[in-house]
């Protein structure tokens, strides 16, 4: 087989619709437009969202509550998640992340308490909640806000 003979595979490309080429093109006279009508007019057409004059779904529903566009999401694990490490170990959002404990870094990492933490760790996070400093010092660790 040579570059020329090359060919994709019948059927696999459909050729595009030449409208307005004449009756022979099978989309001549209104170009598949039908009669008359404003879609069959040039720049024809309804705005998104428009339902003929009817109240559109969008203003028929409840609006409610309210969105903050300046909230702060952030990972969250639990202190028994950090038992994977070995002893004397700095763990880091970048480490968690690396490891697969944490999915992805959105406004940083915060460590909550549940469970119990067995090794003696140094923790770098966001954000602790007050059980989470107590578990990881009371283990000898050391607890670090970035």
């Amino acid at each position: 087989m040579k570059l020329h003979e090359l060919k994709p595979a019948a059927g696999s490309r459909k050729a595009p619709k030449r409208i307005g080429r004449g009756t022979g093109s099978g989309l001549g006279r209104n170009a598949g437009k039908g009669e008359k009508g404003q879609k069959a007019r040039s720049g024809g057409g309804v705005r998104l969202g428009f339902e003929g004059g009817q109240m559109p779904l969008f203003r028929r529903l409840p609006k409610r509550g309210f969105k903050n566009p300046f909230t702060k999401e952030f990972s969250v694990i639990n202190i028994d998640r950090l038992n994977v490490f070995d002893e004397g170990t700095e763990v880091t959002p970048e480490l968690l992340l690396s490891k697969g404990i944490v999915n992805k870094s959105k406004n940083g990492v915060k460590i909550l308490g549940n469970g119990e933490i067995e090794k003696k760790l140094t923790v770098k996070a966001a954000k602790f909640s007050k059980s989470a400093v107590e578990k990881i010092e009371a283990a000898g660790g050391k607890v670090e806000v970035i």
